[in-house]
């Protein structure tokens, strides 16, 4: 059967699926059916694999007041998916590619986007309270009342489908585990790429981590990556912020990477169900969780 054969039957239209919302800031997050509307120009809607749940996501979901809190909403980032329906204008993505959504935009023209120093785009400029990318405040979710429900950084990926801009989006091989790869859209690629990217981590450089969470160890793997001769690392700040964009790799980096010199076994603790995300908040507000895995369709 080919590929995209599955993919076709909702295509251009609502389609019907289950996702974890986010009601009220500290609250459990209610599962429910919403439509997820089809890709405008430039945006692609894909299908989740499977998500992971990163601190970050934890501390929208606390948030109470301020611009940033924001109600209801799809939360959400690390994920792996494949692309199900695609809009206008869309090159380079195809229907069944196997695809890493990822928060910090890459438009892969401007000059931070081709430089080795910086992944900062400057087309883009990083403002995560709109919706979407190009259009705004329009949401691509509604719920059964046909009210709008607010994304999360440009993903949103605790729902079965989402519509992410192609901005947003990394190709990947399908060769590799889906599990492991949803971990390179945050907390691996900011923690390794401050060790090579900041830090500039020599061989046989001495290095202390402060923060030894997911980033904080994805720094440590990095040094040791570069042949760092020791690692010195202090958990200072639990409930530290992750949302460290401008120590992250650039996306072209991050498709290159060889994944089987990440050791990333060791960042996933747990695998569950996607109808026990609430369990996964649970472990990772009693820190016994680094990243846990939130299967789809097991």
């Amino acid at each position: 059967m080919d590929k995209t054969s599955s993919f076709s039957i909702h295509e251009g239209k609502p389609i019907r699926c289950k996702v974890a919302i986010s009601r009220k800031p500290g609250e459990a997050l209610v599962i429910e059916e919403i439509y997820v509307d089809p890709p405008q120009p430039y945006e692609v809607r894909i299908k989740i694999l499977c998500t992971s749940l990163c601190h970050t996501d934890l501390t929208f979901w606390k948030l109470d007041c301020g611009p940033l809190a924001r109600f209801p909403r799809i939360l959400g980032h690390e994920a792996v998916g494949v692309v199900e329906n695609i809009g206008e204008h869309v090159d380079g993505f195809q229907l069944g590619d196997v695809v890493l959504p990822v928060f910090q935009p890459h438009c892969e023209d401007c000059k931070d986007c081709k430089s080795s120093k910086s992944n900062w785009c400057a087309r883009f400029a990083d403002d995560p309270l709109p919706n979407t990318r190009r259009y705004g405040m329009t949401s691509r979710f509604k719920d059964s009342f046909g009210e709008d429900i607010y994304h999360f950084l440009f993903v949103s990926s605790f729902s079965e489908f989402t519509v992410v801009d192609i901005a947003h989006l990394v190709k990947i091989s399908s060769e590799i585990p889906v599990n492991k790869a949803a971990l390179l859209s945050c907390g691996v690629s900011t923690g390794v790429g401050a060790a090579w990217k900041v830090a500039d981590v020599e061989e046989g450089s001495t290095i202390a981590v402060f923060g030894l969470r997911t980033v904080g160890l994805a720094v440590a793997e990095g040094a040791r990556l570069r042949g760092a001769g020791k690692i010195i690392g202090v958990d200072l700040n639990p409930d530290k912020f992750e949302l460290a964009l401008h120590v992250m790799f650039s996306w072209g980096e991050l498709s290159r990477l060889q994944l089987q010199e990440l050791n990333l076994d060791s960042f996933i603790t747990h695998e569950l169900k996607f109808e026990e995300i609430n369990k996964a908040f649970d472990l990772l507000v009693q820190g016994k969780s680094l990243r846990c895995i939130l299967w789809m369709d097991k």
